[in-house]
């Protein structure tokens, strides 16, 4: 969402109203099926062609802050906001709308590195906490990044929580969840791509490793950082230039910081 669009007049939102069914969950979907919660997030769901919608439940206050206008006929059911809350992760933030919808396809390496060169690549490893993979992806989107590749096992799932933290940025970056990391960083080399490490302990800044050519920027989850087979997997490792009075950041934190790197290098 742009800087201003609260100020717009609110366009009508068309929809199948209903009343409320299925009131009381465990903040879960039902088989098959993600959850989204909050403005951002289920606005960006709603405009990406490539999302599969099944319900929207909410509140006549959350319709009328979505900016722009639901297709004719879509499945909506209106609600209190304890009624959606009890749809949702407990004291999760809705809102006033919650969306029902398939997850998104499957996305390959190999697609995303036919893609732009000059656009740098995430690689997490083992960063399993939803709200910081949500928090990166925003910062991916922010700063333009190809896609953020992942291993499915050491990974969250697609979930309400990633998407709300993320903002709206599920729906726009590309998130590649692979089987073996060590094995989609060598394909990632063999594409062009240098592959930088951060690591707290490397001699070299990130702004003095950073090549003129494609990144691949690699971080680890917090405390324990990169496993040394994902660390071995790296052409080069990198620190940030932070105080000595801060042992570390966050990973989220820190993977803005070096996307900013790259965009300004």
């Amino acid at each position: 969402m742009s800087a201003g669009k609260e100020d717009r007049p609110k366009r009508a939102l068309r929809g199948r109203a209903g009343r409320m069914k299925g009131g009381r969950g465990s903040g879960r979907a039902s088989s098959g099926q993600v959850r989204l919660w909050g403005r951002h997030a289920v606005e960006a769901a709603l405009k990406n062609p490539e999302r599969r919608h099944h319900k929207l439940w909410a509140t006549r206050e959350g319709i009328e802050s979505l900016d722009g206008e639901l297709p004719a006929n879509f499945p909506v059911e209106y609600a209190q906001g304890a009624d959606l809350a009890r749809l949702v992760a407990r004291e999760a933030p809705h809102q006033g709308l919650v969306l029902e919808c398939a997850p998104l396809d499957d996305i390959f390496l190999g697609d995303v590195l036919e893609g732009d060169p000059t656009r740098p690549l995430l690689i997490l490893d083992q960063v399993t906490d939803p709200h910081n993979v949500g928090a990166i992806m925003r910062s991916a989107a922010a700063f333009d990044a190809c896609a953020i590749v992942t291993q499915d096992r050491h990974a969250p799932p697609e979930s309400g929580v990633v998407a709300k933290s993320a903002s709206g940025a599920l729906e726009i970056v590309p998130w590649v969840r692979v089987v073996n990391l060590a094995r989609a960083l060598e394909e990632i080399a063999e594409a062009g791509y240098w592959r930088i490490g951060l690591a707290g302990e490397a001699k070299s800044t990130l702004g003095e490793a950073l090549p003129a050519g494609p990144v691949a920027l690699v971080l680890g989850a917090e405390g324990e950082g990169m496993r040394q087979n994902i660390a071995a997997h790296c052409d080069a490792l990198a620190r940030l230039p932070i105080s000595e009075a801060m042992e570390s950041l966050n990973v989220s934190n820190a993977a803005a910081i070096a996307l900013y790197a790259v965009a300004t290098r």
